[in-house]
């Protein structure tokens, strides 16, 4: 399968980040909703909703992680 760029710099970003990276981080680095997606379907990454907290309230934040497909399509 043939990434783009910005697939592959978002992989480079997920794979440096063993605990994974936020939604939010992810889209301050530019990338989008639709390509975020798109690795996730692919299996390239995972997504998962946590709650945190901010101060005394429980938010919900989305965790993306790179998947070992996602490890190995870097590689490749």
């Amino acid at each position: 399968m043939a990434m783009s760029r910005d697939q592959r710099r978002a992989l480079h970003l997920l794979a440096g980040s063993p605990l994974g990276v936020t939604e939010a981080i992810m889209l301050a680095h530019g990338f989008t909703n639709a390509m975020l997606d798109a690795l996730v379907r692919d299996g390239l990454a995972t997504a998962e909703q946590r709650e945190v907290r901010a101060g005394r309230q429980p938010i919900k934040v989305i965790w993306l992680t790179i998947t070992d497909a996602g490890r190995l399509a870097l590689a490749g």
